[in-house]
């Protein structure tokens, strides 16, 4: 029956079956377009056709990721596109800030690359931090992982990962792109630390250097400091005057040696720098003979006067600040190494080996010293309760 003898709701609904085939080939072909241009903006040989990208370009062909013994290559999709549906999407929306970087020339020096690196790499840390590493892991897995074949350092490592719930990131921030200047972060937390020591109440009675701090022998600010605690040294209060604390300082300082002492014995945990003045109001609490070495140590205490905005009363305050440089300045030739994987002695070497590599300051240095010795294999907290 020709179309002319057809009625007008069969005309309007075969023109309906018209319209959806068209919208569904239109809709394919859209859909088609939109993947294909989502692929094509995602792939490598797009990523660096922008002339920002020769720097971490450069560093991504020197890393492992690009060039190894297995013949695996990641992308740079791999390690900064999420194959979740949304978050792909999400990601793909906010690249666009980098087209406007591009345009305007943010980042188009090598000076301007190096200024703004740091926030660049915190904000791809941040976002595999709370994605619990999702592209790392959609190539690496606990649960695939050989242990017992890889090499020392991440045979010791990654069983402590697994078991303190760590994301590859925590370990892994350098294994793509050289690090940044960490001094920034460093600094800050420093800064956040002295705010908490600020804050700290005067009903505390136990308390934490912050920092190298020089002591005085009397609550006389003009006089010359009679020595210097080191970070971390726990002091206990006598008592408060006006914006100085008066406190009660121990250890351990070994038979002859009366310029320092020392955190635990037998163990080159530096406490306090002694001066001459002080030495001659030290106390001797007890003395023991080491069975193992025969030096003999004396249980010492001094009375000092500090600044109290030089105290925290939470060692954890100062344990964060040093954990996270230690997170921050260690991941770029391997990662983060377990605590205990030296003795208290040790670990002063391997601080001083590392350190050039580091932006970290003396200061810094000795905050982080403190703190992986404190705890090491061989210290009390550490063999009850591994960290």
């Amino acid at each position: 029956m020709s179309n002319r003898y057809q009625t007008p709701g069969k005309r309007r609904s075969r023109a309906w079956l018209w319209l959806l085939l068209l919208g569904i080939i239109i809709g394919a072909a859209l859909l088609a377009g939109t993947a294909t241009v989502m692929h094509k903006t995602s792939d490598t040989a797009f990523c660096i056709s922008c002339h920002t990208m020769e720097q971490p370009l450069a560093e991504y062909q020197g890393s492992i990721h690009f060039q190894n013994t297995k013949g695996i290559r990641a992308e740079c999709a791999d390690c900064h596109v999420p194959h979740q549906p949304i978050d792909y999407l999400l990601t793909k929306v906010a690249a666009l800030k980098d087209v406007y970087g591009e345009v305007t020339g943010k980042i188009d020096t090598p000076e301007k690359y190096e200024a703004h690196k740091l926030a660049m790499a915190q904000s791809v840390w941040d976002t595999l931090k709370k994605n619990d590493s999702a592209t790392c892991r959609s190539c690496h897995s606990y649960d695939a992982m050989d242990v017992i074949a890889q090499k020392p350092e991440a045979r010791q490592q990654h069983p402590v990962a697994i078991k303190n719930g760590e994301t590859c990131i925590d370990c892994h921030k350098g294994v793509a792109h050289i690090l940044p200047d960490m001094s920034g972060l460093a600094a800050a937390g420093a800064s956040e630390l002295a705010n908490a020591a600020a804050k700290t109440p005067d009903s505390a009675t136990t308390l934490y250097t912050i920092a190298t701090e020089p002591f005085y022998l009397s609550a006389d600010e003009t006089q010359h400091n009679a020595g210097n605690l080191m970070p971390s040294t726990e002091v206990k209060v006598v008592k408060r005057q006006g914006d100085r604390v008066l406190a009660d300082v121990a250890g351990w300082q070994q038979d002859g040696v009366t310029e320092v002492f020392y955190a635990a014995q037998g163990k080159r945990i530096l406490s306090v720098l002694v001066g001459e003045d002080a030495r001659k109001q030290l106390k001797t609490l007890s003395t023991v003979k080491d069975a193992e070495t025969g030096l003999v140590w004396h249980q010492v205490s001094l009375q000092v006067w500090l600044p109290k905005k030089q105290l925290v009363d939470d060692q954890q305050k100062i344990w964060h600040y040093a954990s996270d440089m230690m997170s921050a300045n260690c991941t770029g030739c391997h990662g983060l190494t377990a605590l205990d994987r030296f003795n208290a002695n040790q670990w002063i070497g391997v601080v001083k080996g590392m350190a050039p590599r580091t932006s970290l300051t003396q200061e810094q240095l000795r905050v982080l010293t403190q703190y992986v010795q404190k705890h090491a294999s061989d210290m009390p907290a550490n063999q009850s309760n591994k960290i």
